[in-house]
C-alpha cells in the first residue's frame, strides 16, 4: 500500500504559544504537528481549524519560530505510550522521562522515551491458543514493582479477534511480539506488550452496570467520617496559599486504600514540583513496607513551562489511571493545581480572541472541567473484574476566593468538596478543612447510607449529621461568646462551644507527623466518634464560665493522648480511665438535671 503523504505548512502568525500555520492539506482538530526552529523539531497541537489556517499551541518556546518556518503534520493525535514500566517515572506534560534528560534545564526539541526498550520483563500468559478476545482483554501478565501489570489487547482495536499464538512464560521486552492475534478475515496481527492511545479520548473497555457505592478509607478522620469519599468518586480541595494542600494530597495519596497513584503537577510553583520529586520516593508505603514511589507515576509541569504542556498533562495523568484502571487496579489520581490547567485555557482563548466568560475565562470552562472529571469512576470490566479512579483535584484560587469561575465550575461536578479555610489554617487546626463549608454529597445517596450503615454501625449515617449539627450550634454560640463577652452570654453558651471544640481537636484535627495519628482506621474512628458523642450528650454543672474553658482543655488533653496512642495499647485505656475520672468531677446524673430542669 502507498503510504499517506503527511500535510506540511507554512507559519504566518506568532502570538507566544499560538502559531497559526496555512496548511497545504487536510488537517484535523487536536492532529499533532513538528513546527521547524532552525533544524529543532518542537512539537505543537491543533486546535482550531478554520479554513486553510491551522491554529496550533507549540508545547514548548517559540522563540526563534519565525513567519514561513515550516509545519509537518503527524495525521495522529497527542498520545501516550502504556506498558510495564509506567510506575516509578517522573514525566514531563508529553511524558518524556524526566530522569533521561541531561542538564539542568530542560532543552527544547529534547524528546526521550517513556519506556526502557532494553529491559526484559517475566511475562506469563492469561490468553489460550483459540480464545475469542477483543480491545481490553487481558492476554498476560507481568509484575511491576509488586503490582500485577496486566498485558491488554490494545484499545484501538475493532471487533472480534481469535488467538492464534501465546508466548510461552519468559523473558521479553517490551517490543517484543508476545501474541498473534486473528481478525475476522483471518489475518495476523501482533500484539507487543506497549501500546499508544489518544489522551484526550477515554478509554472505555467496560461494561454498563449499576455500580456499588464503597467507603474509600484516607484515614483521615475529616474526610472518612464527616465527608466520605467513595471509590471510583470526584473530590476537589479549593483553599488559599500555605493551607496545607500539598501536606493533604501526601497524606492522602500515602493513606488512602488504593493500589495506583498518579500525581499530575499541572503547574505548580517549581519548588513545590521539586518537593514532590524530593519527598515522594522517601515516602515508605504503609501497605507494603517499601517505597510509596514504586506504586506511583509523576506528570509535572511548573508554572513557567508553557501552557499547552500545562494543559496536556492532566489529560496524561487521566489516560494512564484509565490504563491501569483497565487491569482491574484501583487508581488514586490527584491534580496539583487545577487552577494552573483553566488559566492555561485561558490564555490560549484569549490570544484566540474568543467570547471571554466569567474573569477572562473560556465561556465552556464549565464543560470542560465537567468532560474532564467524568473520566473518574467505578466500572466493570468485561471479564467481570472491576476497576477504578477516584480524582482528588486542588484548586488555587487567588486571594482564597471560592466564588471564582474556577471554584465554582468545579462544585458543579464534582461530589465531594474539602474546603480549605485560612483561618483554621492560621490557628493551626490541620487538616485546615472547614467542617461547615465542605460537604461530601454522596452522603446523601442511600446506597451509601446502606453501605456505612452495614459496615460501620446501623446509626452511622445518623452519629454523622449530629455531629455536624454541633458543630454548627458551637460556631454559632462562639459568634455570640465574641459579640456579647464571655460574662455577657449564659453559661450553656460557653458548654455549647467548647464541647464543639472537643469534636474539633478530637475528631477533626489530625496530625499527619505523628506515626498514629497520621493514618486513623474506620473501627477507632467509630470508637472515638461515640466516646466524643457521649461527651457531648452528658450534663455539665459549672458555677461560672470561669470554669468552663480549663476544665474541657482537661478532657481535650487526654483525647489528643489518646489519638496518640496505639488503638486499645495500655497507654490509651490508661488515658481512657483518666477522662471518665474528669467527666465524673462535674458530670449531672439524669436524676439531678431532672430536678433543675423542673
Amino acid at each position: 500500500m502507498k503510504e499517506k503523504e503527511l500535510t506540511k505548512g507554512k507559519v504566518t502568525t506568532i502570538i507566544a504559544n499560538l502559531v497559526v500555520v496555512e496548511a497545504e492539506g487536510p488537517v484535523s482538530q487536536n492532529e499533532i504537528c513538528y513546527v521547524d526552529r532552525a533544524g529543532v523539531k518542537l512539537m505543537a497541537e491543533v486546535i482550531k481549524v478554520y479554513g486553510k489556517q491551522a491554529f496550533i499551541q507549540v508545547f514548548e518556546e517559540t522563540r526563534g519560530v519565525k513567519v514561513g518556518s515550516e509545519v509537518e503534520f503527524s495525521g495522529g493525535m497527542l498520545e501516550v505510550t502504556l506498558g510495564p514500566g509506567v510506575l516509578s517515572r517522573n514525566y514531563d506534560g508529553l511524558q518524556h522521562d524526566l530522569d533521561k534528560m541531561k542538564g539542568v534545564f530542560l532543552q527544547s526539541g529534547d524528546y526521550t522515551a517513556p519506556l526502557d526498550y532494553e529491559k526484559e520483563w517475566d511475562f506469563k500468559p492469561l490468553a489460550s491458543e483459540g480464545d475469542k478476545v477483543s480491545a481490553g482483554d487481558w492476554l498476560g501478565e507481568v509484575t511491576e514493582n509488586t503490582m500485577p501489570h496486566r498485558i491488554m489487547v490494545p484499545f484501538k482495536f475493532t471487533g472480534s479477534y481469535k488467538v492464534k499464538s501465546v508466548v510461552k512464560e519468559g523473558k521479553y521486552k517490551v517490543n517484543d511480539t508476545v501474541a498473534v492475534l486473528l481478525d475476522s478475515k483471518e489475518r495476523e496481527v501482533p500484539v507487543t506488550m506497549m501500546q499508544k492511545w489518544p489522551v484526550k479520548v477515554p478509554i472505555t473497555n467496560y461494561t454498563e452496570k449499576p455500580r456499588p457505592f464503597k467507603l474509600l478509607e484516607t484515614g483521615i478522620r475529616t474526610i472518612d467520617t464527616l465527608n466520605p469519599m467513595v471509590e471510583g468518586g470526584t473530590g476537589f480541595i479549593p483553599g488559599p496559599f500555605g493551607s496545607g494542600k500539598t501536606v493533604l494530597q501526601h497524606a492522602i495519596s500515602k493513606e488512602a486504600e488504593a493500589d495506583i497513584v498518579v500525581i499530575a503537577a499541572c503547574g505548580e510553583r517549581a519548588n513545590e514540583v521539586v518537593e514532590i520529586f524530593v519527598e515522594f520516593p522517601e515516602l515508605e508505603d504503609p501497605r507494603t513496607g517499601r517505597k510509596l514511589m514504586e506504586r506511583t507515576t509523576i506528570i509535572a509541569n511548573t508554572s513557567n513551562m508553557p501552557v499547552a504542556a500545562r494543559e496536556a498533562s492532566v489529560y496524561t495523568a487521566m489516560t494512564i489511571a484509565e490504563y491501569y484502571r483497565a487491569m482491574g487496579l484501583k487508581v488514586l489520581l490527584l491534580a496539583d493545581s487545577t487552577s494552573r490547567w483553566a488559566q492555561a485555557l485561558r490564555e490560549m482563548s484569549n490570544r484566540m480572541e474568543e467570547l471571554p466568560g466569567p474573569d477572562a475565562y473560556p465561556m465552556d470552562l464549565p464543560a470542560i472541567i465537567s468532560n474532564f472529571y467524568s473520566r473518574a469512576g467505578y466500572v466493570y470490566l468485561k471479564n467481570g473484574e472491576t476497576g477504578s479512579i477516584t480524582f482528588i483535584g486542588t484548586v488555587s484560587p487567588a486571594g482564597g476566593n471560592l466564588k471564582e469561575p474556577v471554584t465554582e465550575s468545579t462544585k458543579k461536578t464534582a461530589r465531594c468538596f474539602y474546603a480549605l479555610s485560612q483561618q483554621r489554617a492560621d490557628s493551626k487546626r490541620y487538616p485546615a478543612i472547614d467542617p461547615i463549608d465542605s460537604y461530601s454529597k454522596y452522603i446523601e445517596y442511600p446506597e451509601l447510607q446502606d453501605y456505612l450503615n452495614n459496615n460501620i454501625s446501623e446509626d452511622w449515617v445518623d452519629k454523622v449529621m449530629e455531629i455536624k449539627n454541633y458543630l454548627i450550634r458551637g460556631k454559632e454560640a462562639a459568634e455570640q461568646i465574641n459579640i456579647l463577652g464571655d460574662d455577657g452570654v449564659p453559661v450553656d453558651y460557653h458548654i455549647t462551644f467548647w464541647k464543639s471544640e472537643v469534636i474539633d481537636f478530637v475528631v477533626l484535627q489530625q496530625d499527619a507527623f505523628d506515626e498514629i495519628d497520621k493514618s486513623c482506621p474506620m473501627n477507632r474512628q467509630k470508637y472515638m466518634l461515640d466516646k466524643v458523642l457521649d461527651i457531648y450528650h452528658t450534663d455539665f454543672k459549672f458555677e461560672s464560665f470561669e470554669e468552663v474553658n480549663p476544665y474541657f482543655k482537661k478532657i481535650i488533653n487526654e483525647f489528643k493522648q489518646m489519638n496518640f496512642s496505639g488503638f486499645e495499647s495500655d497507654e490509651f485505656k490508661r488515658h481512657e480511665k483518666e477522662l471518665e475520672k474528669i467527666v465524673k468531677e462535674r458530670k449531672v446524673e439524669k436524676e439531678e438535671a431532672v430536678e433543675e430542669k423542673e
